[in-house]
């Protein structure tokens, strides 16, 4: 089992209260959390569903970095979270998420502590990806994997999103979108291995209807992908380096 390797009050000294990423996420957390509830309770249904496909095979224990309000923690029963968010942390509490404040690329938990590390949504808004992933790959066991979740630069939404985000959107103003090659160029620098890819959300923006089958495989038509990549320790010394 995991030990973590900071105290609370230690980790508070450590956080980094000029990153724009927990601004809004702190600040507008009860709108953030109701999103689920209203517009976005069809997209989370969908998305959770193609999750779901992947599961089964996943060593645990699991961790989500950047849990959030535990929405998704909740939704597919990972165990521990960590998030800048006070107050998106303490509705995570409440959904029963063993949940730390954090940064993702902080060495909050000691190595090869979990099975699964997942990063839902999460990857668009850290200030250094490849620190967060080099992170999620030390804290893996040898066979451990790795979870994104990710809308991607060449799907409809990420243009949609975009569009929002030039508009001075609350919540997208902080987001930066990758594309498929960036993200697979990361994971390997990192050290790791894509093994599995899921493309769901084929609705347009404005139009999710119905509930969707996840597709195998990477689609730029999906809003949404979901991609696998297993800890491959061959190249866990060259990643180390950051070339």
């Amino acid at each position: 089992m995991f030990s973590r390797k900071y105290p609370a009050s230690e980790s508070r000294v450590r956080i980094r209260c000029s990153n724009t990423g927990a601004v809004p996420f702190d600040s507008l957390a009860s709108v953030y959390d109701a999103w689920f509830e209203r517009e976005g309770k069809s997209i989370f249904a969908i998305e959770v569903q193609a999750f779901q496909e992947v599961l089964p095979s996943l060593p645990r224990p699991w961790l989500e970095v950047g849990v959030g309000s535990g929405r998704f923690a909740q939704a597919l029963g990972i165990e521990t979270g960590v998030d800048p968010s006070v107050k998106l942390l303490e509705m995570a509490r409440q959904r029963g998420i063993t949940a730390f404040l954090g940064w993702g690329e902080e060495e909050l938990f000691d190595k090869e502590s979990f099975g699964t590390v997942f990063l839902i949504v999460t990857l668009c808004f850290v200030d250094s990806p490849l620190d967060v992933l080099k992170e999620a790959y030390r804290i893996l066991v040898p066979e451990g994997k790795i979870v994104l979740g990710l809308v991607l630069k060449e799907s409809p939404w990420a243009r949609f999103y975009e569009r929002k985000k030039k508009q001075g959107h609350r919540f997208y103003k902080y987001a930066t979108f990758y594309r498929y090659d960036d993200v697979a160029r990361l994971l390997e620098r990192a050290g790791f291995l894509i093994e599995k890819v899921i493309s769901t959300l084929f609705q347009h923006p404005g139009k999710v209807k119905r509930m969707e089958l996840p597709q195998r495989g990477y689609s730029s038509s999906g809003g949404f992908t979901v991609i696998v990549a297993g800890k491959h320790a061959g190249t866990a010394s060259e990643s180390s380096t950051g070339e």
